[in-house]
């Protein structure tokens, strides 16, 4: 891989790591009314909200991750790399 190609992959990680962040702060808000998710160590919050907030941001995060390395090796695909 060369140079600029591993400095524009980690950038469109990143990016897309900051996508799917606001995703799931949305999608979650949506399914469930609360602002913030659930994190595992929280005593208050139930198993199944625990385990449906890893699932969905788990889901979201491996969608995006797909599709940004997809629309990257595509990019470079058409480029002649």
């Amino acid at each position: 891989m060369q140079p600029v190609e591993k400095a524009t992959s980690l950038g469109m990680g990143l990016l897309g790591g900051v996508l799917a962040s606001a995703l799931f702060k949305r999608a979650w808000k949506l399914a469930s009314g609360q602002d913030d998710a659930p994190d595992a160590d929280d005593l208050e919050r139930g198993w199944t909200e625990i385990l449906v907030a890893a699932a969905l941001q788990g889901a979201i995060f491996g969608l995006v991750k797909a599709a940004v390395h997809r629309a990257g090796a595509q990019t470079f695909q058409k480029r002649g790399h």
